[in-house]
């Protein structure tokens, strides 16, 4: 664990930090924060899906020998891994938190708690907004955090944190210290969306838009309005009471009233503005529910090309994060998020990938079996699956 610098922390005029958390005021005059643009559901759907796709993925830490590596169960790590970071989350809400932290405020912070004896026992998320950063003469970074309310214990106090005993997990980042949340980049993008769902509510809430209208060529009187619409109301309101024959007398006319062409502008409006947000989290529309012009195949296509494109680059930088971070050039240790994990609910692709390494000698049949959560066979640490079983033994009398 680091030792507290002493160093007095450079001066600025504008911190980044709480910059990158203020809400952006548009020329909409809309307010664009996380917890707002999460109102979205496009935004809530994507967090969620890359968020929870990387936190469903399996870790592994490997010890790197010679030119190769295994699997070292016995690290602090995977014993976090296995039991969970704190007492109050596991592995995959650990995982789901920080990215989603990271997509939304461009930052994810977690304190790493040490023992006594140098291992690694605790790993502490910290909200972005307890959090203000300041650039040290050293070079490095100094977390000031205020906890107000958390299940800490937050007093209000301010403790400070070194880069190195923390985890900080960044989007794309401008200067190179702080990731800038994407929310913040394309807030015009977010208010729009913003704006468009007020402006539909609105709509529903206060206008007035029945399904048809009755008309009569002479004035009827309110006795008459009222036992009309008494009449109507009892026969064909409802659900249960669609499709009736509807019969008119004494003059009486029906007029179905469809979309307007306002209206239909507006929902087109609303459409394009939820395949513009994908958009900035990267992600194909299907995988966030928008099946416009999708079928089964480009949807399946799309879960790939999300793996590859989206989810891949996020597990490399938690991977390079933890291995730069929590790990020591004289431990030989890595974190791993095995991708291989997003075939997990498609059997079939799995288990041609399991024939394919094992007809080129990749993997064994136990090691398959190992992944599948079968027991291992006396005879599957083979690499050749053609070879044949051991002779039993010869007992002589």
């Amino acid at each position: 664990m680091n030792a507290p610098e002493v160093t007095e922390p450079e001066t600025r005029s504008h911190d980044p930090s709480w910059s990158a958390l203020s809400g952006m005021n548009t020329a909409t005059g809309i307010l664009v924060n996380p917890r707002t643009a999460e109102g979205l559901s496009v935004v809530l759907a994507c967090v969620g899906a890359i968020a929870g796709g990387i936190a469903s993925l399996p870790a592994y830490i490997y010890r790197r020998v010679g030119k190769g590596r295994e699997i070292d169960d016995g690290h602090p790590v995977a014993d976090l891994i296995r039991r969970g970071p704190n007492a109050w989350q596991t592995w995959p809400d650990f995982v789901e938190w920080l990215v989603a932290s990271t997509l939304l405020r461009g930052n994810g912070l977690a304190e790493m708690v040490w023992d006594r004896a140098g291992r690694l026992v605790e790993l502490r998320p910290i909200p972005w907004e307890w959090v203000s950063v300041q650039l040290l003469p050293s070079g490095r970074l100094a977390y000031d955090v205020t906890e107000i309310t958390s299940i800490y214990g937050g007093q209000g106090r301010m403790r400070r944190l070194l880069q190195g005993e923390v985890i900080h997990l960044k989007d794309r980042s401008d200067d190179g210290l702080l990731g800038r949340s994407r929310l913040q980049r394309a807030a015009a993008t977010v208010s729009a969306g913003l704006t468009i769902q007020e402006f539909s509510d609105a709509i529903y809430r206060n206008g007035a838009n029945p399904s048809g209208l009755l008309s009569s060529e002479t004035k009827l009187s309110p006795e008459q309005n009222q036992q009309l619409r008494a009449t109507f109301e009892q026969g064909f309101s409802g659900s249960h009471k669609a499709g009736r024959v509807l019969i008119l007398s004494g003059g009486l006319k029906w007029t179905q009233t469809g979309i307007s062409p306002e209206d239909a502008e507006m929902l087109a409006s609303r459409r394009f503005t939820t395949e513009e947000l994908a958009r900035i989290f990267n992600i194909p529309p299907p995988i966030v529910g928008i099946w416009d012009n999708s079928t089964f195949t480009n949807s399946e296509t799309a879960g790939r090309w999300f793996a590859q494109h989206t989810l891949n680059g996020w597990i490399r930088k938690i991977e390079t994060e933890f291995n730069r971070t929590v790990f020591t050039q004289a431990e030989p240790r890595e974190l791993s998020l095995d991708l291989a994990g997003f075939l997990r609910g498609d059997p079939e692709s799995r288990w041609r990938s399991h024939e394919i390494a094992l007809k080129n000698r990749v993997l064994t049949r136990n090691e398959v079996r190992e992944e599948e959560g079968y027991n291992p066979l006396p005879d599957g640490d083979n690499l050749d699956p053609a070879s044949p079983k051991p002779a039993d033994p010869v007992v002589e009398v």
